[in-house]
């Protein structure tokens, strides 16, 4: 069962990127092994892209890098360098978003799981977060038989 949704705000160091995200209090994050993420050390919550606004003239700060099959949009701060969100490979209908980089006063809870991005496609079909960037009437339910 999922917690209520709760209108989060957050964005990059420098605060020239900022976005708002709808999620609940309490969420799952997936830590990724694979290249990327591995040296940038991010842990991420997945969103359905409709929950997720970028404000103002954010976008103006924004660059982007691809690599490999160049589905992951890997977004970041073009004056800090800080990747807030980006649009997974996983889940290239939603958006991942550094939990990190949430403003601290509205996250109560965050599960942290792992995700073999070094073996992308067997952890794909086992993990389940390609549900992630669902709205919950699509959502398959993780684990449930």
């Amino acid at each position: 069962m999922e917690s209520e949704l709760l209108l989060h705000s957050g964005g990059c160091h420098c605060r020239r990127v900022r976005w708002e995200v709808e999620a609940p209090t309490s969420v799952v994050a997936w830590k990724c092994n694979c290249s990327d993420c591995s040296m940038r050390g991010n842990i991420h919550f997945i969103v359905p892209s409709e929950r997720f606004k970028l404000l103002g003239n954010s976008d103006q700060y924004l660059t982007t890098y691809t690599f490999g099959t160049h589905t992951a949009k890997h977004t970041f701060c073009k004056v800090c360098g800080i990747t807030s969100f980006y649009k997974p490979r996983s889940n290239p209908d939603g958006i991942a978003v550094t939990y990190r980089c949430v403003d601290p006063g509205t996250l109560a809870h965050v599960e942290i799981k792992q995700f073999d991005g070094q073996n992308w496609e067997s952890s794909y079909d086992s993990s389940g977060v390609s549900s992630c960037s669902k709205m919950d009437t699509e959502k398959v339910k993780v684990g449930s038989s």
